[in-house]
């Protein structure tokens, strides 16, 4: 068990930065990859002059990086062939990581796997760090690593830094009517990437990278599990951040129930943005809320929306707000989540008490006649990617909340698309470290759908103490999808995951912080491993994180999902070309 006599003693450092493109992991849309700059090549220093040096200056390169756009790589790694595109030098006050230069390496793993490395001129201290994207993907995002605020590794040059646009280089789900593409997309290609990046690594360095870890959030996080269920060894330490892990049902029942909710009926939206601040308000007084309108704990609150149901002949306002019955039947369904006819959850969560602020063209449109954001998610996953044949007529509206609709759509998919598995035993036996987190104000993918899984994790693991050896879920209160929101969002997990790794630190919390637009921090709160949440108990600054001690949450530790699905091992396929017809089989490799 975690001694929480520690916890009081053992914070991170300083983490100064904002998660940026927060939105960008919301709606999918590509991060603007930094201008590569062109230059001559720069020597590499000599062996005796690195010894001299001293391992703080890095391991320098071994070629230049005009040679390595030279390079023909195409057989270094076995089942995946690869081609370097281009190789142009990056300055350091072009690079978005931080404050050193790298050579920009871009390439094409066959099909047509797009991919981007900064390899770092100076400092390279022999890791790897590989980031996800968000939404659907469609580009390379070497811009930000999301969980990483303040890391000095990572703003000094000791990573390689990679990523992909997962197979394709569209934003919506277009793509997935190509096999290929969809099995890159659903499992494939980060596992190829880290080899084929690997292997550039060893040349340009003139040897291998010693750790390699992971950093994702979103359909990030869903990839970093996936990494951790099916190529245990391909990372040392993932930091997997709301993962979009049960993708099949996330992009179909939860969306479309929150749609089918707003828009009853298929009618106008009964709940619009306008209502936000002050349905807000309502849920902060309706479950206790501190002075600082922070609720850290929203899985203990069941405020019923009931409670301020309009009586008859009262027109709400602002100082009296109250909800029309058909505003109580839409927030009763979006805190329950989609069930189906039999009262059992389709998709493992449900948006929780206090992340109203949050939804906002997510959840809710500016207007009752505008689209929200879950219409659009919903509708690339039907038309795209669940069926065998395009269904371009298909909307939110079309689908069922049924247990025979839930088979058939989690059926054919799952195994190609979700990262659900909990069996990662061999991930922990390979001496993988596993840092999961989430916004308890998630608007895109509930909270509670990472819980669940965590739970599930531990069960198959041999209980909390067995799973936090290598696991560990961090929950942040107020926080949005992927940061943003109304609770300190910014964090630097990267140094945490590290420290693990290479040092058996254990993270007993990490500090979160809110940094305004000129870099200072304004306020400073604890998390805790999960089933842990922060409370002011000394009654200190509620902005100071030296207020806040750990206090074990009995919602969480007793958390239990009616859910017609499960977290089990087995579900996964594989797809191959055999001959020319496409094969799926069983299995995770």
């Amino acid at each position: 068990m975690l001694m929480l006599s520690t916890w009081s003693r053992r914070t991170s450092t300083s983490f100064m930065a904002t998660l940026a493109a927060a939105l960008a992991l919301v709606t999918g849309a590509g991060f603007a990859l930094a201008n590569a700059q062109t230059g001559s090549a720069q020597p590499p220093a000599s062996a005796a002059a690195l010894a001299a040096s001293g391992t703080a200056s890095g391991i320098a390169p071994a070629m230049s990086c005009a040679g390595v756009a030279g390079l023909d790589l195409a057989s270094a790694v076995p089942g995946v062939p690869f081609e370097i595109s281009s190789a142009t030098e990056l300055a350091a006050s072009s690079n978005t990581l931080g404050n050193w230069a790298a050579c920009d390496v871009k390439g094409v793993i066959a099909p047509q796997l797009h991919f981007e490395i900064k390899l770092p001129e100076t400092g390279w201290q022999a890791d790897y760090l590989q980031l996800g994207c968000g939404g659907l993907c469609g580009g390379a995002t070497v811009t930000n690593a999301p969980a990483s605020a303040g890391c000095v590794p990572l703003t000094s040059g000791a990573f390689a830094v990679a990523s992909s646009d997962e197979g394709h280089q569209v934003g919506g789900g277009l793509f997935s009517t190509d096999p290929t593409m969809s099995a890159d997309f659903g499992y494939k290609s980060d596992h190829e990437l880290v080899q084929a990046a690997k292997a550039i690594i060893k040349q340009y360095y003139g040897q291998a990278a010693t750790h390699s870890y992971f950093d994702g959030c979103s359909q990030g996080g869903h990839q970093g599990l996936t990494e951790a269920q099916r190529y245990p060894t391909d990372f040392d330490g993932i930091i997997a951040g709301a993962p979009a892990n049960n993708f099949t049902a996330l992009n179909t029942f939860s969306h479309a129930w929150t749609a089918q909710s707003v828009y009853l009926d298929g009618g106008p939206a009964t709940i619009t943005n306008a209502d936000l601040a002050d349905l807000h308000k309502a849920v902060l007084k309706g479950c206790g809320a501190p002075a600082d309108g922070i609720i850290a704990d929203p899985l203990s609150c069941t405020w019923d929306p009931g409670t301020i149901q309009c009586k008859t002949g009262q027109t709400s306002t602002s100082d009296a707000y109250c909800l029309t019955a058909d505003q109580v039947t839409t927030l009763r369904r979006i805190y329950a989540g989609p069930t189906d006819e039999h009262g059992r959850l389709l998709y493992p969560g449900y948006q929780l008490r206090g992340s109203e602020l949050n939804w906002a063209g997510i959840i809710t449109p500016a207007t009752a006649t505008g689209a929200s954001g879950d219409i659009s998610f919903v509708r690339e996953t039907l038309r795209y990617q669940v069926f065998d044949s395009p269904q371009p007529a298909l909307t939110y509206k079309d689908i069922k909340f049924t247990a025979a609709y839930y088979k058939k759509v989690m059926g054919p998919n799952e195994g190609m698309y979700d990262a659900t598995d909990p069996g990662l035993t061999a991930f922990k036996k390979a001496g993988g470290k596993l840092i999961l987190w989430h916004g308890l104000g998630d608007q895109h993918i509930p909270a509670v759908g990472t819980m669940a899984y965590y739970k599930a994790v531990e069960k198959v693991t041999g209980g909390e103490a067995a799973t936090e050896t290598f696991a560990r879920l961090f929950l942040l209160p107020g926080v949005a999808h992927c940061g943003g929101g109304q609770g300190p969002d910014t964090f630097d997990a990267l140094t945490a995951i590290t420290d693990w790794v290479t040092k058996g630190d254990a993270p007993d919390s990490l500090t979160t912080r809110s940094v305004d637009s000129s870099g200072n921090t304004t306020a400073s709160r604890p998390v805790y491993p999960f089933p842990y949440y922060a409370e002011n108990t000394t009654g200190g600054s509620a902005t100071d994180a030296s207020s806040y001690t750990p206090v074990k949450s009995t919602a969480e530790a007793g958390l239990k999902l009616n859910w017609l699905g499960s977290f089990r091992s087995g579900y996964e396929t594989v797809g191959n070309w055999v001959g020319r017809k496409w094969v799926v089989t069983k299995g995770k490799n």
